[in-house]
């Protein structure tokens, strides 16, 4: 039995997660032109023609900018909640009525053998949501684009195989940065992202050191390095006495690459 996951592009110039079971593939979010899109499944062995469905966090262009693209290419069907869609219509150009699908945040639903769950984050979109994901007895939790990550969030997604959390930004990095001061504010808001320090506080708080794996995702190229988004979150995980080299998998995701596919 399979249950994959690859990112193959997480960060500000484009967001998009692949995630496969012996039933379907499935695409979280599609922020990248189609033709990037359908090079970097190329790199996993993944034809384009094959994905199932897309699936939607929130309607920032960084996540949905080739959705509309392969849907009209690959004849995919989109799914997103009643807002999402709303703000992003006009974005991702027409399509197919039956390939406008909706679900309900806070509603699980299910598409072949894959189970979904969408929750409620913190961020300055309509109505953002992050995905737990289940296959059998395996969990998969995508959570970026989130100022906060409260307690009602992280009993969520507790308890996963895999998480991909946010680790967007160093905040001294970004106070002395270029940005103005009102897209700093809006960073370090509760409806902006989380700092390396906040994702490694979140983490301390949910795994337990059962070989999770952990993927920082959706760094800044202008106020973070991913040595120091790695180090930061490791020295935090560690004040808890988890060892990640031993007790979980603590790695990055890329903006212009692939991970590798994790089985489960």
């Amino acid at each position: 039995m399979a249950f994959k996951f690859c990112s193959l592009s997480s960060g500000s110039s484009g967001n998009c997660q692949y995630i496969e079971t012996d039933n379907i593939r499935v695409l979280v979010d599609a922020g990248l032109s189609g033709k990037k899109i359908e090079n970097l499944l190329l790199d996993i062995g993944v034809d384009a023609e094959t994905i199932d469905y897309i699936l939607i966090t929130h309607e920032h262009r960084d996540h949905i900018k080739g959705a509309g693209i392969l849907s009209r290419r690959y004849d995919i069907p989109i799914w997103a909640n009643e807002k999402t869609w709303t703000s992003m219509e006009g974005l991702v150009g027409e399509l197919k009525e039956k390939n406008i699908k909706i679900f309900n945040t806070e509603k699980n639903f299910q598409l072949k053998d894959l189970n979904i769950y969408p929750f409620q984050i913190f961020h300055d979109a309509i109505e953002p949501v992050g995905f737990c994901l289940y296959n059998n007895n395996t969990k998969i939790s995508i959570i970026t684009d989130t100022g906060i990550v409260n307690n009602d969030i992280k009993s969520k997604i507790k308890d996963s195989s895999l998480y991909l959390i946010e680790s967007n930004h160093d905040v001294e990095m970004l106070k002395v940065g270029r940005y103005p001061w009102n897209l700093k504010k809006r960073i370090m808001s509760s409806q902006g992202h989380l700092s390396n320090e906040q994702s490694g506080k979140v983490l301390s708080d949910i795994i337990s050191g059962n070989g999770e794996v952990v993927l920082l995702g959706h760094l800044s190229q202008e106020n973070n390095f991913p040595l120091l988004a790695y180090e930061t979150v490791k020295n935090i995980i560690e004040g808890i006495g988890v060892n990640v080299h031993k007790d979980i998998t603590l790695e990055l995701t890329h903006r212009e690459k692939v991970t590798k596919v994790y089985n489960f």
